[in-house]
């Protein structure tokens, strides 16, 4: 009888499929447990998916007394309460890197229709404005990409990614990480120091209380007029609010987003501005990607059932 795991996020049934052939998911569909299932039935549950973004707190750890494994689907955590888990002796897995390479292509797409202004351009032509030659001051030329500086937070599987699609493009690369890192590119000791020096910022750093709203007025003000941000990590890096205010007063000039503070994100502010491109938090959602994770958490699990070490642990669990 296959082994018994929750799913505690709410997936798309198709991203469950191959793991659903290993084990027997009970589906909480993203609502507490206990409103899904019977006490009895969680008191039995031994692992469980999550997505890592999902709040999972110690109380809710509790509902199931066997619990033994959190596995998340994807690289992040940043949702799972790690010292209850540590305290419960609840092992922690992830998928690291899997969506590594899907995740730098988005980071990419969305920085050059961020720069070159690909949806202004898209509605120039499809309002008719092109063919009637109606000028158009969002129109002008912008700073190309070669020599322009492009600066990383964060050098990870991610970062790593980012920055060598980004060298091909003739750009300068510099980063900053929690420590220096074995790369051909320029260290910067602090995120405002590389925040002064580039003229585009790529987020790509880990989410926690350490980088929360790190990206803040400030740091905005420091990338200058013609200044781009691009966010793939975590909604919570930016402050969202000193982003819309920066991109309405021009103190920057274009923000390429694939994360929000609160998701799903609904129209607001940061929606109504011609120069922000959004993406619904797709970064990851490749084929390959997808078969990559999937591969991570049935490797997790089957590992976990068998008494063995995760081979994908969160190292800080």
């Amino acid at each position: 009888m296959p082994e018994k795991v929750l799913v505690f996020s709410r997936f798309p049934k198709a991203l469950m499929l191959r793991i659903g052939e290993r084990f027997e998911l009970m589906d909480a569909a993203g609502k507490p447990p206990n409103q899904m299932f019977s006490a009895d039935h969680l008191a039995g549950v031994r692992a469980m998916i999550t997505a890592g973004g999902t709040p999972l707190s110690s109380e809710m750890m509790d509902m199931m007394p066997k619990l033994g494994a959190i596995v998340c689907y994807g690289t992040g955590y940043d949702g799972v309460d790690l010292q209850a888990a540590n305290t419960r002796k609840i092992m922690v897995g992830h998928s690291p890197g899997a969506n590594a390479a899907s995740v730098a292509d988005i980071a990419v797409t969305l920085m050059l229709a961020a720069t070159r202004r690909l949806l202004v351009a898209d509605n120039y032509v499809r309002s008719g404005d092109w063919a009637a030659a109606k000028p158009s001051p969002m129109m002008r030329p912008q700073p190309g990409m070669p020599g322009r500086k492009v600066g990383i937070y964060g050098m990870g599987e991610i970062g790593r990614k980012i920055a060598a699609r980004v060298a091909a493009f003739e750009a300068e690369v510099g980063y900053f990480s929690r420590s220096q890192r074995d790369v051909p590119y320029r260290y910067f000791p602090n995120l405002a120091a590389l925040a002064d020096w580039c003229g585009v910022l790529m987020i790509a750093v880990r989410a926690g209380a350490g980088t929360h709203h790190v990206v803040n007025a400030d740091i905005l003000k420091k990338l200058g007029e013609d200044g781009c941000i691009v966010n793939i990590a975590r909604g919570s890096v930016i402050d969202q609010g000193a982003l819309a205010k920066a991109l309405t007063d021009n103190t920057i000039a274009a923000a390429g987003l694939d994360v929000y503070e609160k998701e799903p994100h609904a129209p607001d502010a940061l929606t109504a501005l011609p120069n922000v491109v959004l993406s619904p938090h797709i970064g990851g959602h490749t084929l390959e990607s997808h078969t990559a994770m999937q591969d991570c958490v049935i490797a997790n699990l089957t590992a976990f059932f068998a008494g063995n070490p995760l081979p994908y642990p969160v190292k800080e669990a």
